[in-house]
């Protein structure tokens, strides 16, 4: 059956068949036009684990997402589809996370990498890991891209799509990337982890393409990250608690956005760590932070970047921890649909 009939013959209003694609569209990854690249990843994660669960989580919650979206007409059509989710990938996660946990309590007692064989042997296995997991993502983006996809990855901790911004360089001579966040990720191998979800943003804008960095909605830094961004011309950083006083001032959220957009380029990659929502909607993220952004703020910043002209030439969502219920997961599914949809728009406008 062909994209167009399967098209005629799905009922969008019905309920979400669990033996097709996520959100229970009929499309394989080789029909859709986005496809999404599942990481179940959080070796380095430094505080509360769950994340390498969020891409299953986010899957089987999707089926309960109505596929109506009152700011994409026709949205479903274009379709989205996920990839299988890597077994390998995962287990070595777990395998490596215990490790990890092992290096970080070493950490925390004083001990050093330099003054321990252990730690640098953890420290040394976890890189070369990470390196060899951005080249896979690297590689399973472009195979996509060469396909004339466009490509979303979903996480896992936030040091996951990486190699989905190296693919996109070698495909565009300057992007500049959004990032909807609580933290600036700016540290430099943190803990000693040179691919740390704490230095995600660091490792990009040593990406040469990457020529700008617009973060939105950070509450949660150190002095290193806050000299780093004052300093950097790169980057422009939209603090959370700058955004709440203009809007107790009176200002409206509708104009803070144009003032994000006007620090945009033509061609961003949007960056969405979940705990750049309110808590409320992510509880079990590995780092909740209080503060941040209501969901309905989120997607309008995302649909006003659209309206603004820009293409969204990929994106990410990470860090949804489904903890005991599906609440997080929930959320994060129907983030990932209006994003996704937006997205697609973005790149036929």
């Amino acid at each position: 059956m062909t994209k167009l009939e399967k098209i005629n013959n799905f009922n969008p209003n019905d309920i979400g068949d669990a033996e097709n694609n996520i959100y229970g569209l009929p499309f394989t990854t080789e029909e859709a036009d986005l496809v999404i690249i599942p990481v179940p990843w959080e070796v380095t994660v430094s505080y509360s684990a769950g994340t390498a669960e969020g891409p299953a989580a986010i899957y089987d919650a999707s089926y309960q997402v109505d596929l109506y979206d009152a700011n994409v007409t026709d949205a479903w059509k274009k379709g989205m589809a996920m990839l299988p989710i890597d077994k390998k990938v995962a287990a070595t996660s777990k395998r490596l996370r215990k490790k990890a946990e092992k290096y970080i309590d070493m950490y925390a007692l004083g001990k050093t990498a330099e003054k321990s064989n252990t730690m640098k042997q953890i420290q040394k296995e976890i890189n070369e890991a990470c390196l060899h997991l951005n080249n896979k993502i690297k590689k399973d983006a472009l195979k996509w891209m060469d396909k004339g996809k466009v490509v979303a990855l979903l996480g896992g901790d936030h040091s996951t799509p990486l190699g989905l911004m190296q693919a996109l360089a070698e495909k565009h001579e300057s992007f500049g990337i959004l990032q909807i966040d609580a933290h600036a990720d700016l540290r430099a191998a943190y803990e000693g982890f040179t691919y740390s979800h704490a230095s995600i943003m660091y490792n990009a804008i040593q990406i040469p393409q990457v020529k700008s960095l617009v973060q939105v909605g950070i509450r949660d830094y150190c002095e290193d990250e806050k000299i780093l961004s004052s300093t950097d011309k790169r980057i422009t950083t939209f603090y959370d608690d700058q955004i709440k006083a203009q809007q107790y001032a009176g200002e409206t959220w509708s104009a803070i956005c144009n003032e994000i957009i006007g620090n945009l380029p033509e061609k961003i990659y949007l960056s969405i760590d979940i705990d750049g929502l309110d808590p409320k909607l992510c509880p079990n993220t590995g780092t909740p932070v209080p503060g941040g952004f209501e969901f309905e703020q989120v997607v309008y910043l995302v649909k006003a970047v659209v309206q603004a002209g820009k293409k969204i030439i990929g994106f990410d969502i990470n860090e949804v921890a489904p903890g005991n219920d599906e609440w997080d997961a929930n959320v994060g599914a129907r983030l990932l649909y209006k994003v996704g949809n937006l997205c697609l728009v973005s790149n036929n406008q």
